[in-house]
């Protein structure tokens, strides 16, 4: 039998967007961002990966993960045929974005790629947090704290009331779409763009552009289609 939040699942997202766990964990395991909220968000996924992202795939095909503010893993789905590994990216980053923001500043996971580059001021920043292998099968992790750092495009923080509640993480095409994906269903979900270090004083994604080195809060384009949500 269906669990209730299962049958929510195939409401919002159609058969084919499936819960990384039955129960979700929203009413088991640790998770503190309302259920309310979480199918807000989600509800978003299918939507927008139907829009032109500038990616490889059309319509995308993505995992969708979300943590809270202790980076506890609230949910994580799977819309379209994505690629399994990207289950794993997609929850760290998340919790990048989480764990690198707060209620001054937010850091996209784009928004990290240069500083990370060798030489650059936060060289090293993705050996310092690493995602828990235990977590890596799917079905696993809900409720718990998985970890991992990612920095390129795709991991945005989620704010309330100019403060950080958790974030949101895409994976399953290039790491420029996934960055516009993110962007929108956040958008879609009715929460607030935040002051950033990316383009225009917000968390948004500026593109190196061929033959510049990396700099600032820049990582380089994926392909030629890119877009800036």
């Amino acid at each position: 039998m269906k669990t209730w939040f299962a049958l929510v699942a195939t409401a919002l997202l159609g058969p084919t967007a499936a819960f990384a766990q039955a129960s979700d964990g929203w009413s088991g395991g640790q998770c503190n961002i309302p259920s309310t909220t979480i199918s807000q968000i989600q509800a978003q996924v299918r939507p927008v990966t139907r829009e032109n992202n500038g990616g490889i795939f059309n319509p995308g095909r993505v995992w969708s993960a979300i943590v809270d503010r202790e980076g506890h893993l609230c949910s994580v789905i799977e819309v379209g045929d994505a690629w399994p590994g990207s289950r794993a990216i997609a929850i760290a980053k998340a919790f990048t974005a989480n764990g690198f923001s707060n209620s001054a500043d937010a850091y996209s996971t784009t928004n990290l790629y240069s500083a990370v580059q060798p030489g650059g001021s936060l060289y090293g920043l993705n050996n310092s947090n690493p995602f828990n292998p235990e977590f890596l099968p799917n079905r696993v992790g809900q409720g718990q704290v998985p970890g991992g750092i990612i920095t390129f495009g795709g991991g945005l923080a989620l704010y309330s009331g100019g403060k950080v509640i958790g974030a949101l993480g895409i994976s399953g095409d290039t790491s420029c779409a996934d960055h516009a994906i993110a962007w929108r269903i956040r958008q879609a979900a009715g929460f607030p763009v935040p002051p950033g270090f990316g383009l225009n004083g917000t968390d948004n994604i500026i593109y190196i552009e061929p033959g510049e080195p990396p700099n600032g809060s820049a990582q380089p384009h994926c392909t030629a289609t890119d877009i800036t949500p």
